[in-house]
């Protein structure tokens, strides 16, 4: 099969979908593979290491026009006009935006989202969401570490010891884990909330301490275990409970990340004004969340801004500043999902009974598979 590999062109996007490591065992399986010219260069991946490795390094047109296309991200209108009908697509290609979805099937393409794969033992390989968000969580913490205008560990000098920064971390999910471990290696003293109790013991066993929110009815409790691995809105109590709980805590941080996001819903609100006006001055807030419309009320997407003396960081798509090593995670789960979609011959093959590429596929040959309304 002819599979290409064009370069992502969104503003801030490093990442490429694919890396010389992942070519080469493409291009031993029978593969011809085509590169656009550049596309790695931002992820350390030159056109030299890719020719190397079997591919080819061609022009835009020639790596958009193959018959499966790898990309990063959701095709944007020119990359859509210039793909043939018929051609698969893999990518993260946001399963919940519907007008995305609609243009990828208007165009006659297979399209497989990434990111919809289910959280299961056999998907961990392909779990893109995964692979991207450690990143994201190892990253926010360095950032805010940076902008934060005094150290993260304790320290005991001739001069006079230096406390230990406070860390909260509101979502405990891949990122949230990631955020505590990295704070935790820079000496901080961490806090972490979520609304699903089962991440308490992966809280502390990773030494912080678990913000608790008692549940007052079955219902809260029921609704908190989430839903293949991700949280579910919650009742507006517990979220008035939780609140507080977050509030009182904010006074006393130093730093605080969100990493809170519910799949096809708008971010939830998890600092209000009023918590960022309670918080110290020279204090941090890292809103991982911003481009799903932010955890914090104050965050601006692709800025930092600073309000009542803290420094809110709208800091999007964080595993694209990490480009090199986001590409060649990003790459290896692509590389699995293709095993699931190639058959032994090299062609394409769409097994609808597989659970994986069911929940994948989002269009085929003009087909809308996904609904989400």
């Amino acid at each position: 099969m002819l599979i290409g590999i064009p370069a992502e062109t969104r503003a801030g996007e490093a990442r490429v979908a694919a890396t010389a490591e992942t070519v080469k065992k493409l291009a031993a399986s029978g593969h011809r593979v085509v590169v656009e010219a550049g596309a790695g260069l931002r992820a350390a991946q030159t056109d030299d290491a890719f020719r190397a490795a079997g591919a080819e390094i061609v022009d835009r047109a020639a790596a958009l026009g193959a018959e499966l296309v790898l990309k990063v991200r959701l095709p944007q209108d020119d990359e859509l006009a210039a793909m043939r009908r018929g051609a698969a697509l893999i990518g993260m290609l946001e399963p919940f935006n519907d007008a995305g979805i609609a243009a990828m099937n208007a165009a006659g393409l297979t399209a497989f989202a990434l990111e919809a794969a289910p959280r299961t033992t056999r998907a961990q390989s392909m779990d893109v969401l995964s692979s991207q968000a450690n990143i994201a969580g190892y990253k926010a913490v360095l950032l805010a570490a940076t902008t934060y205008g005094r150290m993260m560990p304790m320290m005991m000098t001739a001069a006079g010891t230096v406390k230990a920064a406070r860390v909260l971390i509101l979502g405990a999910g891949v990122a949230g884990l990631q955020a505590i471990a990295t704070a935790k290696r820079l000496g901080a003293v961490i806090e972490a909330s979520d609304v699903r109790p089962a991440v308490k013991e992966q809280i502390e066993s990773l030494g912080a301490k678990f913000v608790d929110v008692p549940f007052e009815t079955e219902e809260e409790r029921e609704i908190a275990q989430g839903v293949g691995g991700y949280a579910r809105p919650m009742p507006a109590a517990w979220m008035q409970r939780q609140a507080a709980a977050v509030a009182e805590r904010m006074k006393q941080a130093d730093i605080v990340i969100t990493t809170a996001l519910i799949p096809g819903r708008k971010a939830p609100v998890l600092v209000t004004e009023e918590m960022v006006k309670s918080m110290k001055p020279g204090s941090v807030i890292l809103d991982m969340a911003v481009e799903q419309g932010g955890n914090c009320a104050l965050s601006e997407a692709g800025a930092t801004v600073v309000k009542y003396g803290v420094s809110i960081i709208g800091q999007p798509n964080l595993p694209a500043t990490v480009p090199a090593d986001a590409s060649a995670l990003y790459a290896r789960n692509v590389l699995d999902f293709l095993k699931l979609v190639v058959d032994k011959d090299g062609a394409l093959a769409v097994n609808r009974e597989d659970d994986i590429v069911a929940a994948c596929l989002l269009c085929a040959g003009g087909e809308l598979v996904r609904r989400n309304g």
